[in-house]
């Protein structure tokens, strides 16, 4: 597999694995609900940053409202002196106060989207965002259709380079695709437990970068979690919401596990790691994939970027997995966790 991707339609090329940074946005929150992953050490979350450049992988992945500004701050930091060997990819749409890290809201209006890329761009210490992408993956066809003028502004004025849309659904996926001149990408979940391939079809219709969040299930495809493992109440994987598939009550949903297990074989069968078998199915399952997995630490990156040499799985581990997960799709009929499979609530407001 070339190590290397372009960003859909724009030419631009990037790394086939990015470095998703919503952990190392630190804590933030909606009144007392976490949003982060918890406390971080700055200090080696820049260094993971830079290892990861080091190891090839270009394409970073955060959004303004992670740590209440906090991730692009980070971001910046570790990418100052390397700005030109990056390619920055951010979301705007919500709305957060800085100082107390609170979520406020959000605003789908043009006249915010101008100040929110340009508070971007300081917080980032950059001139240009490379793939700037709309974080409300509810919000109306008619209203995000209101702002390709503004954004097509925003490229000519030379502040973003392109844009899309993280969203998981097929229609708003649509619109940008067809009707946004320099939307190139798309950010949407897909993983070895959770295909899309509704959404892997309008990106190859319309010739957009599949960006993949979740890639490894919010730290279930790593295999570090037991069914009596427990989060901290300060991790966003703690607490339930809707938007949340892979755990409930701060502990891994034994569904979700039982998956894991039953694919474990195959994905590790020529030597990878989990989470390597994890990223290589979804290099198998499109060549327009880049996952975006999650990354807090030095160890975590050196991981998943290792992958990039193993490449996609071979036809014959992808098919063994595919065929394990249409057992279990079968199974799940009978199964008192039938709800949860084949169609689990497709995540709405967040991440």
């Amino acid at each position: 597999m070339q190590s290397t991707r372009t960003l859909g339609r724009s030419g631009i090329e990037v790394s086939a694995l990015g470095m998703g940074c919503w952990a190392i946005g630190g804590p933030w929150a909606e009144g007392h609900t976490p949003l982060g992953w918890g406390a971080v050490d700055d200090a080696e979350s820049v260094r993971a940053i830079r290892r990861a450049l080091d190891l090839g992988v270009t394409l970073f992945d955060t959004a303004d409202t992670y740590g209440a500004g906090h991730g692009e701050r980070i971001l910046g930091r570790a990418l100052a002196g390397h700005r030109d060997a990056a390619i920055i990819a951010t979301k705007w749409g919500y709305t957060f106060d800085e100082q107390t890290r609170q979520a406020t809201g959000s605003d789908a209006s043009p006249a915010y989207l101008h100040r929110a890329v340009r508070a971007s761009l300081r917080r980032l210490g950059t001139d240009r965002i490379d793939l700037y992408q709309l974080h409300l993956a509810d919000l109306p066809v008619a209203r995000a259709q209101a702002l390709i003028g503004t954004l097509e502004d925003l490229v000519t004025d030379g502040l973003i380079r392109t844009y899309g849309w993280s969203t998981d659904r097929v229609d708003r996926a649509a619109t940008f695709g067809q009707h946004a001149p320099h939307a190139v990408a798309v950010q949407h979940s897909l993983s070895v437990l959770r295909d899309a391939p509704e959404l892997l079809g309008v990106c190859e219709k319309y010739d957009l970068a599949s960006v993949n969040r979740g890639p490894l299930g919010m730290g279930l495809l790593t295999g570090k979690y037991q069914p009596d493992s427990t989060l901290p109440h300060d991790d966003v994987r703690g607490m339930a919401s809707g938007w949340l598939e892979w755990f409930r009550g701060g502990r891994p949903a034994p569904e979700w596990l039982r998956r894991v297990q039953a694919v474990r074989a195959a994905l590790t069968a020529d030597g990878r790691t989990l989470a390597q078998g994890a990223l290589g199915w979804i290099w198998a399952r499109s060549d327009r994939t880049i996952p975006i997995p999650g990354c807090r630490s030095v160890a975590q990156v050196e991981e998943n970027a290792a992958a990039l040499a193993l490449g996609p799985l071979t036809p014959d581990h992808f098919a063994e997995v595919e065929r394990q997960l249409a057992a279990l799709r079968t199974a799940a009929l009978r199964e008192a966790d039938r709800p949860y499979w084949p169609s689990p609530m497709l995540p709405t407001a967040r991440p």
